[in-house]
């Protein structure tokens, strides 16, 4: 058999570890897709469009640490790269390959189909760059091995997604065969001047502070670091912080664990422990509007050490040359302890009240019953709103995982994304919680949890529209045509699936529903819980205000 472009791509992308890759039909990728299925160590998995083809690997790099999708060009990639641009955002390498023109029309005048009715068909090349770390495009076969290798080893080494484009006729074009994946794992070493540099000054810091506060950010996963933090930690032992995005990074049985900071949303005491200390070590934070609460909870200043994947800022002064990973593993090697923020600070565990069985299900009693659910193979997907406020308030065991887009902020994201996750865990067990007016933009997608029998519960709020915008900035927008949510999963099972759609209306009904999604190991389970509008989490209310405030802000005088 004559070895392909497309076999070569296929072969590196099982050699970095990938068991699936997901992909959406289209005439410019027909070819491509043959010529990966011709390896027995990837699986194809489909999905209902590009956007939630996008999602699904995105969801799919969270768990398994790298992923692939496969559309067709522009109608296809265009609508691929909204998830795209999600997966930059959230640090999270996902190939993108697109299927693209017969390399003979390239430079031909001729207008194809698939396009804007150009005859320039690099628009859709300019475009991926501005949401990829690396893009190629590939009209012939000798250039095909070195491009491929570009992509894949960038994507790999800045936990960014990148871009492949294959000209339709040549993705079946004879190259040669890839040599160990080595070549795409290794990382340089790190410059050692920079790196004592950098742990002397840290050192100097923390010797000079009494009140040391480690912060841990949502980077700290895409800097492979999690385990070092925890050490540096078990070194200083100092209080330990979270941010929202960060949730499920750092174990929460930890003795130094003290909750989420989060301004004036923060977990009880966290907010002073934090901004009152003369060390703050803050490890691959992303300081947004929404992290910050609309810019009021922003760690500044000589007292802050900030900690970013590759670089280093000390009182002014900036290290690079080496990875967090390096930095926090030399960090705790020299290091004091300094236990006094500890000591002199608690964490306690939200309580959620038990509620009355026949009572009308609450919120409060829907979050207590799901973080009763957690265990420590639990994966925790939480959609854009709400279920953000709600996952801060559970209690994690060790092991626990909790996906967010704090970033890029996808209403929708969650369904496609947990398909993706549950396809690349599958030993997990996967639960999301999810708003009616975000599934209503990506149901589809559980039409192929069903199709490939995974067993993601999705606790779907009814409450007829968008809360969270609610919360924000009210309008008749915000309010939604309302759905038998659970009465879709008959359709997407079309009389062969094996997916559950269930009611909850009390707390008993909610309980009931609970075991049955439990028992059901042959597809997802969907359980509507109808909750009142009004009755969403306090923190929701309090932080929507302060965005609210930040948006509205006056244009200031040039």
């Amino acid at each position: 058999m004559t070895y392909t472009v497309g076999m070569y791509l296929a072969d590196r992308l099982a050699q970095i570890g990938l068991k699936h890759h997901f992909a959406v039909a289209g005439d410019y990728n027909l070819v491509l897709l043959d010529q990966l299925l011709t390896n027995k160590d990837m699986q194809q998995i489909y999905c209902c469009n590009e956007l939630n083809c996008g999602f699904s690997a995105e969801g799919y790099a969270r768990a398994h640490g790298a992923a692939a999708a496969v559309v067709t060009f522009s109608v296809g990639a265009i609508s691929a790269m909204n998830a795209i641009g999600g997966a930059y955002a959230e640090n999270l390498p996902v190939i993108l390959i697109s299927g693209s023109p017969n390399s003979n029309d390239y430079g031909s005048g001729h207008i194809l189909h698939h396009t804007i009715g150009s005859t320039d068909y690099g628009y859709q090349m300019e475009m991926v760059k501005h949401v990829t770390c690396a893009a190629e495009s590939i009209t012939d076969a000798a250039s095909a091995p070195a491009k491929i290798d570009h992509v894949i080893r960038t994507a790999l080494r800045e936990s960014k997604p990148a871009y492949l484009e294959i000209a339709c006729n040549v993705s079946a074009q004879e190259c040669p065969r890839p040599g160990p994946v080595s070549s795409l794992l290794s990382e340089p070493a790190p410059d050692k001047t920079s790196l004592d540099a950098a742990v002397a000054a840290a050192v100097k810091l923390i010797e000079g502070a009494e009140n040391t506060v480690i912060l841990v950010g949502s980077k700290l996963r895409a800097a492979r670091a999690q385990a070092e933090a925890e050490k540096l930690a078990d070194k200083l032992e100092c209080a330990v912080t979270i941010m929202a995005a960060a949730k499920g990074f750092f174990p929460e049985d930890h003795a130094g664990f003290r909750g989420l900071y989060w301004g004036e949303v923060s977990s009880p005491g966290t907010q002073e422990l934090v901004e009152k200390a003369d060390a703050i070590i803050c490890l691959a934070p992303v300081f947004n509007d929404y992290s910050t609460v609309g810019w009021t909870a922003w760690p500044k200043g000589d007292k802050v050490l900030l900690a970013e994947p590759n670089r280093v800022t000390i009182k002014g002064q900036t290290f690079e040359g080496f990875a967090l990973r390096d930095f926090l593993t030399a960090l705790a090697a020299k290091a004091p302890a300094r236990p006094a923020s500890a000591k002199a600070s608690s964490h306690t565990p939200t309580a959620f009240p038990k509620a009355d069985a026949k009572a009308p299900l609450t919120n409060d009693e829907m979050a207590r019953q799901i973080n009763a659910m957690l265990t420590s193979d639990t994966t925790l997907v939480a959609e854009t709103g709400d279920s953000w406020f709600n996952a801060m308030r559970m209690t994690l065991p060790r092991g626990a995982r909790v996906e967010l887009e704090m970033q890029w902020g996808h209403i929708g994201w969650s369904v496609p994304s947990s398909f993706g996750n549950a396809m690349g865990s599958q030993d997990r067990q996967h639960v999301v919680m999810v708003g009616d007016g975000s599934f209503q933009l990506t149901a589809q997608e559980v039409a192929q949890m069903v199709r490939y029998e995974l067993p993601v519960i999705i606790f779907l709020v009814n409450n007829r529209g968008y809360v969270i915008e609610i919360a924000i900035h009210d309008g008749p927008y915000n309010y939604i045509k309302n759905w038998d949510y659970a009465g879709l999963m008959e359709v997407f099972n079309a009389g062969e699936g094996h997916g559950l759609g269930l009611h909850a209306t009390t707390a008993e009904e909610l309980e009931d529903a609970i075991k049955k999604a439990q028992a059901n190991r042959r597809g997802p389970t969907i359980i509507e819980c109808k909750i009142d509008r009004q009755d969403c989490t306090d923190t929701l209310v309090q932080w929507g205000k302060k965005v609210a405030s930040a948006n509205s802000r006056k244009p200031q005088a040039v």
